[in-house]
Formats: structure tokens, sequence, C-alpha cells
């Protein structure tokens, strides 16, 4: 696994721009008007991995307010030439700290998904809690299934690279198509649920929302053995979840759940046990 490379996908979305004059509690990154979906925390991650792995190089690239600056005007070349309209651009930082891209269309989401004060509990209807903040919306709502087979907790479990054989694997095994609205679990040998294969999940216990503990630095002994991801990082940091370990066998079919990720913000899911 030496020719990884560090990677991250960030939304590009001009709907963000009207975020500092819609009354958004705490938007961090997008309070200053950028169309970069939480972009500081895309660059936190990558330079944690590049610490891990002792890329000295890579890490001097996107270290502090000047490697961030240099994250941010790297977007803004490769997005110039977009039209209209919200696109993924997926970055690669390589050991010697050369940044790649690419790009391709993304939905329309509703900002309340992508910076919501508030995950609605579960059976509570959108009108319920509506002077509480901002709810985000329950529609669409993704399938969410059990990979049957269980994943090595690994630096490649815990950072993000393009060494993802695992989670590639996992959906093949659920045969989930590009297009579907599904997500499968991956869960690791202890039984304990790590992370979606391309997303943070959420359940609701104990009258809280709760999502697989992850430590800052990658421990075989410690956390359940997911990624720290983006959106994950926000909503703790907010309050809107907390960390706790989430058995396999403890989910039931059909109950309410929420995924994340830093390209669709929050969606809402339905557990489904075959």
């Amino acid at each position: 696994m030496n020719d990884f490379q560090i990677f991250t996908s960030v939304r590009y979305d001009p709907a963000l721009l009207k975020v500092p004059d819609l009354g958004f509690t705490n938007p961090g990154w997008n309070q200053e008007s950028s169309p970069f979906y939480m972009l500081d925390f895309h660059r936190d991650r990558m330079l944690r991995a590049a610490i891990y792995w002792k890329w000295e190089a890579a890490v001097a690239a996107i270290s502090g307010k000047g490697g961030l600056g240099n994250l941010k005007r790297f977007l803004q070349n490769i997005t110039s030439e977009i039209s209209d309209g919200p696109h993924r651009v997926m970055i690669t930082l390589t050991r010697d700290g050369s940044l790649g891209h690419q790009i391709s269309p993304l939905p329309e989401t509703p900002l309340n998904n992508l910076l919501p004060d508030y995950l609605p509990s579960p059976g509570i209807g959108d009108s319920a809690q509506v002077e509480k903040g901002k709810a985000p919306a329950k529609d669409p709502v993704y399938e969410i299934t059990l990979d049957s087979q269980k994943t090595a907790k690994s630096e490649f479990t815990h950072y993000k690279t393009t060494s993802r054989e695992m989670y590639n694997d996992a959906r093949k095994r659920a045969q989930i198509r590009p297009s579907d609205k599904r997500e499968v679990l991956l869960v690791n040998g202890e039984g304990h649920i790590m992370e979606g294969t391309i997303t943070t999940p959420y359940f609701w216990r104990g009258g809280k929302w709760v999502t697989p503990p992850v430590p800052e630095q990658f421990s075989a002994s410690r956390g359940s053995g997911g990624n720290n991801g983006t959106t994950r990082r926000w909503a703790l940091e907010r309050n809107l979840v907390t960390e706790q370990v989430v058995f396999a066998d403890s989910l039931v079919d059909g109950e309410d759940c929420w995924i994340s990720n830093g390209l669709r913000g929050f969606i809402c899911g339905k557990v489904k046990i075959h």
C-alpha cells in the first residue's frame, strides 16, 4: 500500500454563499461566505493523515493559515470555470505535497441538511420541532443495511485514503449501485458498528443521537475503527450527537437513523435487517 494517496471530497456549492445572511447558528467555515463546504475541516483531516504517515512535504503544503489559504486558492482555480450548480471536488495529496483533483456534478441539497441546528428525534414530524432551529429534510430516506462480513480496524479505515478496498468490497456484497439510495455499515471484529462505506452513521440511543467513537489518532485498541469525518466532527462540536459504542446486534429493523458526509450533508436513513 505504498502507492496510496490521502484524499478528501469537498462540496462546491454556490448556494453556500447565502449562509451568512440566512441566520444559521454557528455554521463554522461557511459563516464567511464560501462555496466550499466545511473546507477547514477537510484540510484538518488531510493534515492529520499526513502527520501520521510522516509525509513532511505534504504536511508543509497544507499546514497553518498559509496551507489552508493554498488549498482554498487551489479550489478556486479549479472551480472558476464551473457555470453553475453544486459539484464534487475530490482532492488528492501525495507524499511529496502535490495536490490533484477530479470534478463531477452533485445534486442540489437543502442548506438545512448541510448545516442543521439539530437532528429530529425518531417519530417526530417535521413541524413538531420547527421552533427549535433549522431542521434537515427527511426526504430522501436511505436504506441502511449491515455488511455480511467483518472489517478489521486499520490506518486505512481511520484515515481517508485512496486505499478503499474494504469499502468497495462491502458495497459489492450489498449490491449497491452508484445511483442507489442505500448505504451499508461496516462492522469490526468486536461486533461494533464502524461507519458506512461513504458516510458517518448516527443512531438514537438513550434519548440522544450517538455515533461510533473515533480517537483523534489511529489506535487499534481505542474506538470503533471508523473515519473521523468532517460532518461527524461538525455535529459533535455542536452537540447534535455524542460518541458511544454501537453494537451491530442492537440495530432493529425499521429504526430511524441519520447518515452524513462532506458532499451531501445529513441524510435520513432507515435500518433494514435482512
